[in-house]
């Protein structure tokens, strides 16, 4: 599976990739409401996500990640925590445990308190989201997904694709009371932002996520002549071309989507 088949607005791997080298920036005039809410009423916790996380592993992989956690406890700055907090999200992602790595990417968010690293947390929890089936688990990651990203928007609220985001975890994860929340969302983005090819994307996932074919089309062509370069729209534009039976544009497009 190619890079762009993993990604959220900017893509997932990319967001992870800021995980280690990401910007050292902190707002100081910003504080960050949404970091200091506690979630209520949860099923599960980072414990328990850890304890079944780890059930999972081999005793190499066990050693690994016991080395990384001893070094924690060891770690007297924010600094130094930083960089083994990383270190263990990433060797979470590495052994395929997707929450955890959701979990301790959101460790690193609160000690930086940056937006990056936010959006770093959200989307490592939207991946868990898609990946997991436990209703418990989808439940944790899509909460704490919204968290990060509404975090991420209250430090950088001109960062259109924050809020982009945030639809595109509703969309996965509708809340009972309001099912359309995703779309209301993206259509008032859209009318801010009408010149944002992330915000078309995301209106072509939706619209493919329906079966809604020449309408995905129309707003993934919007969002490529918006921008040419983005990794995103041609896996995406191959997804609706092949669900519209166009069978020439698909392979156009899955070509161009490959080579991403």
């Amino acid at each position: 599976m190619n890079k762009a088949q993993y990604t959220l607005v900017f893509g997932a791997l990319a967001l992870f990739l800021l995980l280690y080298f990401g910007f050292d920036t902190k707002t100081d005039k910003q504080q960050n409401v949404e970091k200091a809410r506690a979630i209520s009423g949860e099923s599960t916790s980072p414990d328990r996500l850890a304890e079944a996380a780890k059930q999972n592993l081999t005793t190499e992989q066990t050693a690994a990640v016991a080395e990384v956690e001893q070094q924690l406890q060891s770690a007297t700055t924010d600094a130094d925590k930083v960089v083994l907090l990383k270190r263990l999200s990433g060797l979470w992602y590495q052994l395929g445990s997707l929450p955890m790595a959701g979990v301790t990417a959101e460790e690193v968010a609160t000690l930086e308190n940056a937006d990056t690293a936010w959006s770093v947390a959200g989307a490592l929890f939207y991946e868990a989201l898609i990946a997991e089936q436990d209703p418990q688990k989808r439940t944790y990651c899509a909460d704490h997904a919204v968290k990060a990203f509404e975090s991420a928007a209250s430090l950088a609220p001109d960062h259109v694709e924050h809020r982009v985001n945030l639809a595109l975890v509703y969309a996965e994860n509708p809340p009972p009371d309001n099912p359309m929340k995703a779309v209301l969302m993206l259509r008032d983005l859209e009318s801010k932002n009408p010149d944002s090819p992330s915000v078309y994307n995301a209106l072509g996932r939706l619209a493919i996520k329906t079966g809604q074919w020449e309408r995905a089309i129309e707003r993934l062509q919007k969002a490529l002549s918006l921008d040419p370069s983005n990794p995103n729209t041609p896996c995406l534009l191959a997804k609706a071309y092949q669900g519209a039976g166009q069978t020439e544009n698909y392979e156009q497009f899955s070509k161009r989507c490959q080579t991403r």
